[in-house]
């Protein structure tokens, strides 16, 4: 834990201890939701982000480097993924999910009796 806390951010290069804070609000439900206390110390908070900040680094890096140079595609997160069961599934889950929540947002808009001219 020690190493993480005194590491740079892999883009920046500035250490995490010094970086601006980007959704602790977020992480305190998400940590109290999981079975923490309400109001987590702000040092897990901060770990708890560095740790998410860190992961979709190397995640956008190597995706980066997988698929068409300099892009990032879901297709490139997937393929690195689909040796990892849980992540994988969960992947796919949400992605289901988004498709179903825009097939929904799509069939409203169609039934909305507001657009209808008379």
């Amino acid at each position: 834990l020690d190493k993480m806390a005194e590491s740079d951010d892999i883009c920046t290069g500035e250490p995490s201890a010094k970086r601006k804070r980007l959704f602790p609000k977020e992480l305190r439900a998400m940590l109290h939701g999981f079975g923490d206390d309400p109001n987590p110390y702000k040092e897990t908070v901060d770990l708890v982000e560095d740790l998410i900040v860190q992961f979709v680094q190397e995640m956008t890096l190597k995706a980066a480097s997988v698929g068409v140079k300099g892009r990032v595609r879901l297709e490139d997160i997937v393929f690195l993924i689909r040796k990892q069961p849980k992540k994988y599934a969960r992947v796919k889950d949400l992605l289901t999910m988004n498709e179903e929540l825009r097939k929904a947002r799509s069939a409203f808009k169609e039934d909305d009796p507001e657009s209808i001219n008379i």
